[in-house]
């Protein structure tokens, strides 16, 4: 790997972001109106606010980096410029971290923004530290870029590339414990939500929340979803290919 390259990659994905506003504005501005609004119809409710509104500045990130990642990796495949890089020096380890760098640091951007916003204006509340909160989540949504990543070689449009949304991020979504406690779901149902990997964002994110100091378990369970980054990342560099017809 080139660590040269690498940054030119990264550089390059970031220029494309920030020339999109309509991009930059989706991954900056809308979670935190969105926490905002859980906030205001959970006025009455702060506990519930708190441990509702931790998950989703996990679950923002992991949806919204899925989502980008997938459209543009799939603009750079059907417009060539991934063929054309596969012809020059540029290796497929320079490519992936590149990209895992540019939407790194997107996701990053987008929590400070939102933790902000749900910790210092909405009065979001947790027992342990905010960096641990900043950790999980960028590990998070570094998860649903290498899922966008592996899920963009299987689709030709960007409209097949949102379908994969609801196989890939919703029933996660649903089984992390964001609507209703993974221990209360029916039994074949928890045996599902335990072999999702945002399962276990959202248990460390508990750790967190109930704990003052950084646990072993809070530790363990972002082991289990950086193992999960690792293995979606092995799957979408084995899809950067060359394509030529």
């Amino acid at each position: 790997m080139s660590p040269r390259i690498t940054f030119i990659t990264a550089g390059r994905i970031l220029r494309q972001l920030l020339n999109d506003h309509r991009t930059v504005g989706l991954i900056l501005a809308v979670p935190a109106l969105i926490i905002a609004l859980i906030s205001a119809i959970m006025d009455e409710a702060p506990r519930v606010f708190d441990q509702t509104g931790l998950i989703l500045l996990a679950a923002f990130p992991f949806m919204l980096m899925f989502m980008i990642t997938s459209i543009t990796l799939l603009r750079e495949r059907t417009g060539g410029t991934l063929e054309r890089l596969m012809t020059t020096p540029t290796g497929k380890l320079d490519l992936v971290v590149g990209y895992a760098i540019a939407f790194g640091t997107a996701a990053a951007a987008q929590t400070a923004v939102a933790a902000t916003v749900a910790f210092w204006f909405l009065g979001l509340d947790t027992a342990g530290p905010t960096w641990a909160v900043f950790l999980i989540c960028i590990v998070t949504a570094l998860f649903g870029m290498a899922l966008g990543l592996f899920v963009s070689a299987f689709a030709t449009t960007e409209f097949q590339a949102i379908q994969f949304m609801p196989v890939f991020v919703v029933p996660q979504l649903f089984l992390c414990g964001l609507i209703w406690p993974a221990d209360q779901m029916a039994g074949w149902l928890q045996g599902v939500s335990d072999a999702l990997p945002l399962t276990y964002a959202v248990k460390a994110l508990t750790e967190v929340q109930l704990n003052p100091d950084v646990t072993g378990d809070m530790w363990a369970d972002l082991a289990v979803v950086l193992g999960a980054v690792v293995v979606a990342t092995v799957l979408g560099a084995a899809t950067l290919r060359r394509r030529t017809d």
